[in-house]
């Protein structure tokens, strides 16, 4: 908790389809400002509009957070690959949404009295052992495809070479791990995609309930790999027609329903987009006086984006982003994003209330902003080598 900071009753989640626990903050101190401060308008004016975030890549068309997922979602042209970062118990940062493995991964064959042992318990070299793909195949067999069969837990660094254009090494038909001093490290080696299609999205990174030192982690990571804006930031090379975020200041945002991670994401990684995600079931005492709050604490904390649910099928969430509130959250000046946009209806509904939003049909929402992409959905899994 934050000493005494914090003063309202917000209850942080996983982005709506978790069921982690909650974290709740009491304390906030109330602030004078209606509005963001003219340094961080800045910040938030380097965010483009309209923008698609591929939601763990995609949960639809692919096992999520997996390597195709983010594959795909770069290929067909989303503005932002979006995952949730965990720490290792080897002090890693990996990309999995879950509190344990045992929904989407093959954890109870590998490791049987470890089903529900939290990720922090495991290295990263046995996270990679594991199976991440084949539970997907099972659930869908109408979207099912072999190569998903023993896919590899993904981490930060894959990530971001895939925004980058880049893929996993792969030598009959494995990994190629990368070995340093006669170890393997846990990595793996990186190659150019020739399947690239020459998007270069950007990374939209979600924080869990603060892990110890997770935040400055993950800025030491961002800034090795050249993705921290403040220290040394990479230029990547970018192509006219294509998403160019990657070499934008708006190429990174963070985002958390955690307020003290929100507040350590900004000591870390300041001048830097963040949102403030809201799960509107903690919030039902009182939605508007709870969304007041919510919105001092993102003026005094540099916050620029709020994640608010929206309703509808098929998740069927309850509703944080109706005009009323959407426009108290604008009048301080944020934007919006969303979750989770995954039908047309939802996109016609709240196109005039929201800045871009998070979905797991990038397809639709491309499609929907005029950017449909040339190759279906099925024809990019097809080319990029998953039949």
């Amino acid at each position: 908790m934050i000493k005494n900071s914090l003063k309202f009753f917000l209850i942080i989640a996983l982005v709506a389809s978790c069921k982690e626990k909650k974290e709740p903050i009491k304390e906030i101190v109330k602030v004078k400002a209606k509005t963001l401060s003219i340094p961080a308008q800045k910040v938030r004016d380097h965010v483009n509009k309209n923008v698609v975030i591929a939601h763990r890549g995609s949960t639809y068309w692919t096992p999520e957070e997996t390597q195709p997922a983010f594959l795909w979602a770069r290929n067909i042209g989303a503005d932002y690959l979006e995952f949730d970062v965990q720490q290792t118990k080897d002090g890693k940062l990996i990309a999995f949404h879950d509190d344990d493995l045992s929904r989407t991964t093959n954890i109870e064959i590998v490791f049987p009295k470890r089903t529900k042992a939290a990720i922090k318990d495991f290295t990263l070299e046995e996270l990679r052992s594991l199976d991440a793909g084949s539970w997907f195949n099972k659930k869908n067999p109408e979207r099912a495809k072999s190569g998903y069969n023993n896919l590899k837990i993904m981490t930060l660094r894959d990530i971001v070479l895939i925004a980058e254009g880049n893929r996993i090494k792969i030598e009959k038909g494995k990994p190629v791990k990368e070995m340093k001093d006669g170890k393997w490290t846990g990595q793996y080696e990186h190659e150019k995609d020739p399947n690239d299609t020459g998007n270069r999205p950007g990374v939209y990174i979600e924080t869990k309930s603060p892990t110890p030192n997770v935040e400055k982690l993950l800025a030491e990571e961002l800034t090795q790999l050249g993705w921290n804006i403040n220290k040394n930031a990479k230029k990547i090379k970018t192509q006219n027609g294509k998403v160019a975020i990657a070499n934008s200041n708006a190429r990174l945002i963070l985002q958390t329903f955690s307020l003290e991670s929100n507040v350590l994401l900004e000591k870390y990684l300041p001048n830097i987009p963040k949102c403030l995600l809201l799960w509107q079931p903690e919030m039902v005492d009182d939605i508007r006086g709870n969304m007041d709050k919510a919105i001092d604490f993102c003026i005094k904390y540099n916050i620029h984006v709020m994640g608010t649910s929206i309703t509808g099928e098929p998740n069927n969430y309850k509703e944080l982003t109706s005009p009323e509130l959407a426009k108290k959250i604008h009048q301080a000046g944020m934007i919006i994003h969303p979750y989770t946009f995954d039908t047309n209806k939802q996109l016609t509904k709240y196109k005039d209330r929201v800045e871009g939003v998070f979905t797991n049909r990038a397809d639709l929402a491309l499609t929907f902003y005029g950017r449909k992409s040339k190759e279906t959905p099925q024809e990019i899994l097809t080319n990029l080598g998953y039949k």
